[in-house]
């Protein structure tokens, strides 16, 4: 059935973290929550993991009110970015730790838990570092123990707070999918925190945006893609542009230029235009219309450029151009820029 989250808040003091979260997370699937610092990830985190207890709301598992159980009867998986392994101990040991410290009523035998720990090590390719201490391994290995120990108690949720926020782009790049293979293997219901807005498209069946304490939008990557619930969302998710417009008739006017709108419209005429980089067009200036700007900055490498462009009235556009194209361009060129579609934003900056 799943994880069900509703209404959930949380203040501490007069800050607001949740301002009731409504969210589902399905059986067996890996929900990506992201969001910027601030907007109440690892507070909903801590809240499930039972660490913190919420001021309102419900929570239920499988049609189970979740927050009227024992934090030792949640079954819940957690693992953080620093990831918190006891330097005494063995690699081996810090994935029996929760397994050996449960009641005797529940605590597998001996053999059992040495079983799931191989089984586990095996599992994160460390199956040969069971005897090594957390100083003898890098950070990769180490968040794979971090992992395992996660794993060892059979969660029925498991949840993942920036797990590879500490470590280097290569090392996270090949944790991420080491993370995704183990998942699939698995079939957990998964919830994985980040603030980076790749990392979470790339791992997540679907994602979650917070913003504020509230979820901003719900759907699979490729929905964050096609329809963006707003402006928030559009500009989190990838570099845009912003200008001020005025809507008239269903279309956007942005200094002398009209342009298409997609989402939702503003119940006023004056209010800013947001559109994507990648949706923005330049011109050498007489062969399209657009917007009056002069480019005054080409960067990038490989086969993307960035060209930047000064409008006549003194606003910052920035086009991103494959690299044959930006080459026809050169910095002081007179051109227009042009928008194939613009979000409007309710709450203009």
């Amino acid at each position: 059935m799943g994880l069900i989250v509703d209404d959930v808040r949380k203040a501490y003091g007069r800050t607001s973290a949740l301002a009731g979260v409504e969210l589902e997370v399905r059986d067996g699937e890996l929900l990506s929550l992201l969001g910027p610092s601030g907007s109440g990830k690892t507070t909903l985190l801590r809240v499930l993991a039972g660490l913190d207890a919420p001021d309102g709301g419900m929570v239920r598992l499988d049609g189970t009110d979740f927050l009227k159980l024992r934090v030792r009867d949640r079954r819940v998986g957690l693992m953080f970015q620093n990831y918190a392994l006891f330097p005494h101990m063995t690699v081996s040991k810090n994935v029996a730790f929760g397994l050996e410290a449960r009641p005797a009523r529940t605590r597998p035998g001996r053999d059992a838990i040495g079983a799931r720990v191989d089984m586990l090590l095996e599992m994160v390719r460390l199956a040969d570092s069971g005897r090594r201490h957390p100083s003898q391994l890098s950070g990769g290995q180490r968040q794979r123990v971090a992992l395992a120990r996660a794993l060892a108690s059979e969660p029925r949720l498991l949840l993942l707070d920036e797990p590879f926020g500490a470590l280097d782009a290569k090392v996270r790049l090949q944790l991420r999918w080491e993370l995704r293979r183990i998942h699939d293997r698995l079939r957990l219901m998964t919830i994985f925190v980040t603030h980076d807005r790749d990392e979470a498209m790339a791992m997540g069946d679907r994602v979650a945006l917070l913003n504020a304490g509230r979820v901003e939008q719900i759907g699979t990557p490729a929905q964050f893609e096609d329809a963006p619930a707003s402006a928030f969302v559009l500009e989190f998710l990838g570099d845009c542009n912003r200008l001020a417009c005025e809507v008239i008739e269903g279309r956007a006017l942005l200094e002398g230029f009209w342009a298409p709108i997609f989402g939702p419209l503003p119940g006023t005429r004056r209010c800013d235009a947001v559109f994507r980089t990648s949706e923005t067009r330049v011109h050498p200036r007489g062969d399209h219309a657009g917007i009056a700007a002069r480019i005054i900055g080409i960067e990038g490498h490989g086969g993307v450029r960035h060209v930047e462009c000064l409008s006549e009235r003194g606003q910052r556009l920035v086009a991103q151009l494959e690299s044959k194209l930006a080459a026809r361009f050169q910095v002081g060129q007179a051109v227009t820029v042009a928008a194939e579609r613009v979000m409007i934003d309710l709450q203009p900056q």
